[in-house]
């Protein structure tokens, strides 16, 4: 339990991991909050007070706290923020659409058991897919080389079947995509192109070729590659019926992935950032609270338009990278082990807005770390092939304690359609690196037989740094959001490791 219990604002417990917080001055709808006491315990004031922060900012109806929640900047990650009127970059973030990707293989666990096989599974997908901030395809020998033509064709199409097939993409891989294109404020890509040539001119990109030679990399931080056993729920029909719809297969490989846009995401939410912060400055308008990282813009207003398009444009990015990411690890599984054969399950993005239906009017629901999840018989999901299970919901936990694959239920309504994006980190990064023992870290590892391509794992992404990913489950399980379908047991994983020894 954290020590500042005596200055964090007080949650009001309706249920064993539902609550809520109220609004500044009792004002509006109160924040849900989801989680059992051991996380509701675990939220510091700062996670608490950005939560109020963005709740009483200009035009919010709703704001959702999830389990994963810590303090992120402006609003909390981990959170759900929705509003009929207003854009907020905030509760989006600087990695636009950052995302989770699922690629089911038919290879049977039996064939990664040695080690052997396991690294040169490492080596292949690491001559592939680079990792690292500013690491492009330069530095991966069998990379797929995207020029600036190609690059510039995909942020604004998103996943066509011709920016696909230009990738070597799967086309129908599209079809497993949460969204796999966006358009622009007014709904035509020409937006997004006139939207890019503009920032072309005045040099928002140090260089544009250099973001657009980032397709199929993976990026630092908490971005990561994780090869998978998969372990379908057979104690419940239900799970069993959507890890059939799913695609999931029981007992055989599978491969997990997150990351999202990229530099070329960083630049366009940072310019955002850099841009809505001066008018506020030149029209004197306050910043809600006081915080410069709660800047937004009213719909409607070049402001709001520019920042759609922008996003949009990082979000087309995000997604023909995952793609094209998957596409290499089938590549590279193929070379290992010849006749492998892989089937997108789904793509899923936890930082972005989107225009959906809350409270019987159209709303922007802003996930800022947070994942969507419509359940069966939702409206968005008619003529998908999950308009009878709900979509694949894809959270990350750790390689220590596995991820899982889950579907939405109808209680999800209550969190505005969202749940968690994953664990949610317990230690800062700076406080990971003091408080955790290399040593330990990395024979934690290899005691569960994890292998990784990092000579010493980031002490900052080890398990411990997250929260207790059963105690997340359990929160989402208990509020009835959603069912389990499958485990992910962890056999490798691929990560920068650049600042592991900081």
């Amino acid at each position: 339990m954290n020590d500042d219990t005596k200055t964090r604002p007080k949650i009001h417990v309706t249920g064993e991991a539902e609550g809520f917080l109220p609004g500044r001055d009792s004002c509006g709808r109160p924040i849900t909050v989801i989680g059992t006491a051991a996380i509701r315990d675990g939220f510091d004031a700062i996670c608490l007070e950005q939560a109020l922060n963005s709740r009483s900012a200009p035009g919010v109806t709703n704001l959702v706290l999830n389990p994963d929640a810590h303090a992120g900047y402006g609003a909390p990650v981990g959170s759900v923020m929705a509003s009929p009127t207003h854009i907020y970059p905030g509760p989006v973030g600087v990695d636009i659409k950052c995302s989770m990707s699922l690629l089911q293989l038919n290879i049977p666990q039996d064939a990664i058991v040695d080690r052997r096989t396991r690294r040169a599974l490492i080596n292949a997908i690491v001559e592939r897919t680079p990792t690292g901030a500013g690491k492009g395809q330069r530095t991966a020998a069998k990379s797929r080389a995207v020029d600036v033509a190609m690059g510039r064709r995909a942020v604004i199409e998103g996943a066509s079947a011709a920016v696909c097939e230009s990738m070597g993409i799967p086309p129908e891989w599209a079809r497993r995509c949460e969204d796999s294109y966006h358009l622009g404020h007014d709904d035509t890509a020409d937006a997004l192109e006139a939207r890019l040539d503009h920032l072309l001119e005045i040099k928002r990109f140090r260089s544009f070729a250099d973001k657009m030679s980032q397709f199929g990399s993976y990026g630092g931080g908490n971005h990561f590659g994780e090869c998978e056993v998969v372990d379908v729920n057979d104690a419940s029909a239900d799970a069993q019926g959507c890890a059939e719809v799913f695609g999931l297969q029981h007992g055989n490989v599978a491969f997990l992935s997150h990351c999202g846009s990229r530099g070329f995401g960083h630049d366009l939410a940072s310019g955002q950032f850099r841009d809505l912060q001066a008018h506020f400055e030149a029209w004197g308008t306050p910043m809600p609270a006081g915080d410069k990282q709660l800047v937004y813009a009213p719909l409607g207003t070049p402001q709001a338009d520019a920042y759609l398009d922008d996003m949009a444009l990082g979000a087309n990015f995000a997604t023909v990278n995952h793609l094209l990411i998957n596409a290499l690890v089938l590549e590279a599984f193929q070379e290992v082990m010849p006749g492998a054969e892989g089937q997108l399950v789904y793509f899923i993005s936890h930082n972005i807005a989107r225009q959906e239906i809350l409270d019987n009017q159209k709303q922007w629901v802003h996930r800022k770390g947070a994942t969507r999840a419509f359940p069966a018989g939702h409206h968005a999901l008619k003529e998908t092939p999950f308009a009878a299970t709900g979509h694949p919901i894809l959270l990350p936990g750790n390689p220590r304690d596995g991820s899982v694959v889950m579907a939405a239920l109808p209680g999800a309504e209550k969190s505005c359609f969202s749940v968690n994006h994953g664990a949610g980190r317990q230690m800062g990064r700076k406080a990971a690196f003091r408080a955790l023992d290399q040593k330990t870290v990395d024979a934690d590892f290899e005691e569960q037989d994890i292998l990784t391509n990092c000579r010493l794992y980031p002490r900052d992404e080890a398990p411990d740094a997250y929260k207790d990913f059963k105690e997340v489950l359990r929160s989402v399980e208990s509020a009835g959001l959603a069912h389990q379908v499958a485990k992910l047991h962890a056999r490798f994983v691929i990560k920068d490791a650049s600042k592991a020894d900081d």
